[in-house]
């Protein structure tokens, strides 16, 4: 059986009676007299996308303001190391959705499909309504799908696979920043829009169903979902939250040094700088940018509040357990970089709250407010621990530990790392309580004292007196990766087909790293594939029979002309930036 790097710690035993476990459990002596026992205790399962540390409570900005956040951290365990399963929402959100780790499932990226690697997993919401729970969600929880088996309700409705509602968005884009290349993710943009919050939906949307749903009598126990979507790109929010930070008043990243690459080994020199912090410079945008995620972050502060006091004010108030989470972080130019995918503390470490009411199953003396733990703990552990504290039975698949230990006692003996898994198997990073590493899997690595270097610019992986600590975190890492699997063709996005007839075929504009683009002749004829270079003369990549598929290495902007046998065009693709399926389709009679 493949090595699993966290085993869960502990176990309930529970009797299923009418889908729902009872337990008959003596009060431990530390729980309040006359607590009663919420014997299915709901649970309000809260996710913001792209959010690092920078709120108030973990003082990862000075400028931040973020007092829902705040007062939901103060009112039970904020975890102060938590980290991500991976660095990318694809990755994370299966992983804490399904409780099984990447270097398990093999999904290590944004481009492939849940479901084609787990088609039989059971996510957190349908284990909760198997066992006699209403589960119900808004916004987004996975990567851009609902996984409409997996819920009893959902806003949007859940047979439309679309999580987002109604947003409104600037007529014409970009707004601050223009279109470097064909390299260059759409949505990083931003800027404040002058509407109310009710005018911009979105997350407004999410958080009034989320409260509607709080504010109602169930005739059954909730797992109920919301997924905050702001502060993810783009980072247009109503104009409010922009005059919160004036433009002539924002501070750089306190994490950002100029020099920070040079001790870094090559692998770790590759991760660091890419072209949109470059791009971003270019253009005078830096403060812009980050008074747009600032604002974002205030924006969704905004939203979270909604949800809290609708909970606060609603008949759920004393009997429902909130766990809060970020899927990742988000680099703003620390390391030279922008975005995320990184092994690096910026980009791993994340926001976790987890306040549990008295007389919860699993935890019956409840969270005891403003706890602060500094364990190191991963997103895998949301699934143990919310089963365990529901009174469920634990589940075999679960990679992560039960956090109930470090609920109860945040000082707590914890012989547990977090691992953060990158985008190949072998690549992570890894943390303790106090050093943290960085293994690519070339061999090189990074070691940081985070203690003393909290935002690691001082790379100690050569210094011959810190080898133990290197030894020592190698050995707690996982012995074994699953192989990445490459997504199906049919789960590849689709690129546009130009018919020879509507224009001339331009030349190509390489521009970005390689990748595959995955050809496909549907016509009952040979064809021939040419990549056009940057002069718009035609090279040529052989002839695709009928019914052949192949992949080809591309680059963003290049262009790909198709022929029939006899080399008349018959049209064109255009590579966008990331891998993508082109279908030559059958001819139309």
């Amino acid at each position: 059986m493949m090595h699993r790097f966290l085993i869960t710690a502990l176990s309930l035993v529970a009797t299923a009676v009418g889908g729902v476990p009872n337990r008959c459990v003596a009060a431990p002596p530390n729980v309040p007299p006359n607590v009663p026992q919420n014997e299915h205790p709901n649970v309000l399962f809260i996710a913001v996308d792209d959010l690092n540390d920078w709120i108030g409570c973990m003082g990862g900005h000075p400028q931040s303001k973020t007092p829902n956040l705040d007062r939901l951290a103060e009112s039970g365990v904020l975890f102060t190391n938590a980290h991500c399963p991976a660095p990318a929402c694809n990755p994370s959100r299966t992983a804490i959705m399904t409780g099984i780790s990447p270097h398990v499932s093999g999904l290590y990226d944004n481009g492939q499909k849940m479901r084609e690697l787990l088609p039989e997993a059971e996510l957190l919401p349908k284990y909760f309504s198997r066992h006699g729970y209403w589960s119900a969600g808004s916004g987004k929880l996975l990567h851009y799908f609902i996984d409409q088996q997996s819920w009893d309700q959902y806003f949007p409705p859940k047979e439309t696979e679309d999580p987002f509602p109604r947003t409104l968005y600037p007529e014409k884009r970009p707004v601050s920043l223009p279109v470097g290349g064909p390299w260059q993710y759409r949505e990083t943009d931003w800027g404040p829009l002058d509407v109310s919050d009710r005018e911009f939906g979105g997350d407004y949307l999410v958080s009034q169903w989320v409260g509607e749903q709080l504010g109602k009598q169930h005739d059954q126990p909730f797992f109920l979902a919301c997924g905050i979507y702001r502060p993810h790109e783009p980072w247009f929010v109503p104009k409010k939250y922009f005059d919160r930070f004036p433009l002539e008043s924002i501070e750089l990243p306190p994490g950002y040094r100029e020099d920070d690459l040079e001790d870094l080994p090559p692998a770790g020199k590759r991760r660091g700088p890419n072209r949109y912090f470059e791009h971003i410079l270019k253009h005078d945008q830096w403060k812009q940018a980050l008074q747009g995620y600032l604002a974002s972050i205030s924006f969704a502060d905004e939203m979270l509040g909604r949800v809290i006091d609708a909970l606060q004010h609603g008949p759920h108030r004393d009997n429902t357990v909130v766990v809060l989470w970020s899927d990742h972080g988000w680099h703003l130019g620390e390391k030279q970089h922008w975005q995320k995918y990184t092994g690096w503390r910026a980009c791993t470490r994340v926001p976790l709250m987890i306040r549990v009411p008295p007389g919860t199953p699993g935890l019956m003396a409840g969270t005891k407010a403003n706890t602060v733990c500094d364990a190191p703990v991963n997103l895998l552990s949301l699934y143990p621990t919310l089963a365990q504290l529901a009174g469920l039975p634990p589940k075999a698949s679960n990679d992560g530990p039960s956090l109930i230990p470090l609920l109860e006692n945040a000082e707590a003996e914890w012989p547990h790392v977090s691992i953060t898994h990158l985008n190949r198997p072998g690549n992570y990073g890894l943390s303790g309580r106090r050093w943290r590493l960085v293994q690519y899997d070339n061999g090189d690595q990074e070691l940081y004292d985070t203690d003393a270097d909290p935002y690691e610019w001082t790379n100690l992986a050569e210094d011959p007196q810190h080898a133990a600590h290197l030894d020592r975190l190698r050995a707690l890492a996982p012995a074994e990766f699953a192989p990445y699997v490459a997504p199906s063709d049919a789960a590849l996005a689709k690129l546009r087909w130009h018919p020879a007839t509507e224009s001339a075929v331009p030349a190509s504009k390489p521009d970005g790293n390689p990748f595959s683009v995955v050809f496909t002749n549907r016509r009952d004829q040979p064809v021939k594939v040419f990549w056009m270079d940057r002069d718009g003369k035609p090279k040529s990549f052989g002839t695709l029979e009928s019914g052949w598929r192949k992949p080809l290495q591309s680059r963003p902007g290049a262009v790909w002309l198709i022929t029939d046998k006899a080399e008349n065009p018959l049209g064109y693709f255009v590579v966008g930036d990331r891998t993508a399926h082109a279908v030559i389709d059958a001819e139309k009679p």
